[in-house]
C-alpha cells in the first residue's frame, strides 16, 4: 500500500533528524565514516519508524524484530538511530568512540542497548542474522530478521556461503537489503572489485530481487511490503543510494568513506543538508 503524504513527511522529516544528527556526532567523536551512514539513513529511518516490531524499554524482548548491520562501520549513523529511539540517552553520542566509551566505533551488543549482534570484519552479518532466523523458525517465533549489508562488503566470500544457505533452507522471515551506494574505502565497487552483474548473482544464488531506489520511501516501502509476503524464496532488496547523501561536496565520493569536518565543512554540510531536506518535502507536497 502506497504512503500517505502524512507518512513521507513524517519520514523525511525523522530522516533530516537523523542526518543532522549523524554529522554532530562525527564532529563529537573527531572523524567517523560518514559516507556510508548518510546513504544508509534512509534505509534505518524506514525500518525503525514504519516497520520493525521493537520496545526500547526492553531491547531484550525475546519476540522483537531483529536488526542485523553486517556493515558495521557506519555506527555513526546507526548509534543516534538508537539514541533518537530511546535505547539510551543522546548525551552518550557525545562520546562516541571515545577511550572508555560504551559507544565504540563498531557498536558492542554487551554494551550498547538495541544492538542485535556486535561488528567487526565485514561479511559476517547475514550468516548472523540466517542463523537468527532459523532459531525463530525452530522456536516456533513470528518475529522477522533484518540484515543491512554494504555493497564493497559482498566482495567477502562468507556473504554468498550465506546466501546459498539462504535458499537452501528456504529462510523467508528474513529480508537482506544491500546499501548500493557504489562506492568503498578504496574507490568506486566497480573497480575494485566488479560486482556486477550483482541483481543476477543474487538471483543464481535463489534470492527474489527487489531493486528500488534507496532513497524513496515509497519504493522501500512497497519492497519491504513485498518481502513480508512472500514466501517461495528469501527476498533480496537491492536499494541503489549515493554515498555522503545530502551532503553536496562529499555525494558520490569514496573519499568520504571516512572523514572529518572543520568548522567550515561542517557549516556547509549542515547547510546542505537543509537544502536537501527543504527539496525532498516539496517533492512530497
Amino acid at each position: 500500500m502506497p504512503l500517505s503524504n502524512q507518512e513521507l513527511l513524517k519520514l523525511e522529516r525523522k530522516a533530516h533528524e537523523l542526518r543532522k544528527l549523524c554529522v554532530d556526532t562525527v564532529v563529537w567523536a573527531g572523524s567517523g565514516h560518514i559516507g556510508g551512514s548518510l546513504s544508509s539513513i534512509d534505509i534505518f529511518t524506514i525500518l525503525y519508524h514504519k516497520y520493525m516490531n521493537i520496545d526500547p524499554n526492553n531491547p531484550l524482548w525475546e519476540d522483537r524484530d531483529r536488526f542485523i548491520l553486517s556493515k558495521g562501520h557506519v555506527g555513526v549513523g546507526f548509534a543516534p538511530v538508537l539514541a533518537d529511539k530511546g535505547y539510551f540517552d543522546k548525551e552518550l553520542l557525545k562520546e562516541y568512540n571515545h577511550t572508555g566509551s560504551k559507544l565504540g566505533m563498531h557498536l558492542d551488543s554487551l554494551k550498547v542497548p538495541g544492538v542485535d549482534a556486535s561488528s567487526g570484519s565485514l561479511g559476517h552479518g547475514l550468516p548472523i542474522a540466517i542463523g537468527n532466523a532459523l532459531a525463530a523458525r525452530l522456536h516456533k517465533k513470528h518475529y522477522i530478521t533484518y540484515c543491512l549489508l554494504g555493497d564493497g562488503e559482498c566482495d567477502e566470500g562468507s556473504v554468498w556461503e550465506a546466501a546459498m544457505s539462504a535458499s537452501h533452507y528456504n529462510v523467508t522471515n528474513l529480508i537482506t537489503i544491500v546499501d548500493r551506494n557504489r562506492c568503498m574505502i578504496d574507490g568506486p565497487t566497480e573497480n575494485v572489485m566488479k560486482l556486477e552483474p550483482f541483481a543476477d548473482k543474487w538471483k543464481s544464488f535463489g534470492f527474489i530481487v527487489k531493486e528500488v531506489n534507496g532513497h524513496s520511501f515509497n519504493e522501500l516501502s512497497n519492497a519491504i511490503d513485498f518481502a513480508l509476503q512472500e514466501e517461495s524464496a528469501p527476498v533480496l532488496i537491492l536499494a541503489n543510494t549515493t554515498k555522503g547523501c545530502g551532503i553536496d561536496f562529499m555525494e558520490d565520493d569514496y573519499r568520504w568513506h571516512y572523514g572529518s569536518f572543520d568548522s567550515e565543512k561542517y557549516k556547509q554540510a549542515k547547510q546542505s543538508l537543509e537544502k536537501y531536506y527543504q527539496e525532498r518535502i516539496k517533492e512530497v507536497k
